[in-house]
């Protein structure tokens, strides 16, 4: 093979990888997202809420 061939496959390696990594970043900066609270649609506000619910589970069957 010539220079030009291994520049080729370098290119091409360099182009691959980084799409991978453009996609791992979207995926990461995404679900990064759902973690934060933004008024009652995300995954944090969800689980708050489901913990303020066992709370109060807990507290009626304290008294009881």
């Amino acid at each position: 093979m010539q220079f030009k061939d291994y520049l080729t496959v370098a290119v091409a390696l360099i182009a691959i990888l980084s799409g991978f990594a453009g996609g791992i970043k979207w995926i990461v900066k995404h679900y990064l997202n759902e973690l934060k609270p933004n008024g009652g649609s995300s995954m944090k506000d969800s689980m708050a809420r489901l913990e303020q619910r066992i709370d109060d589970l807990y507290k009626l069957v304290a008294e009881k």
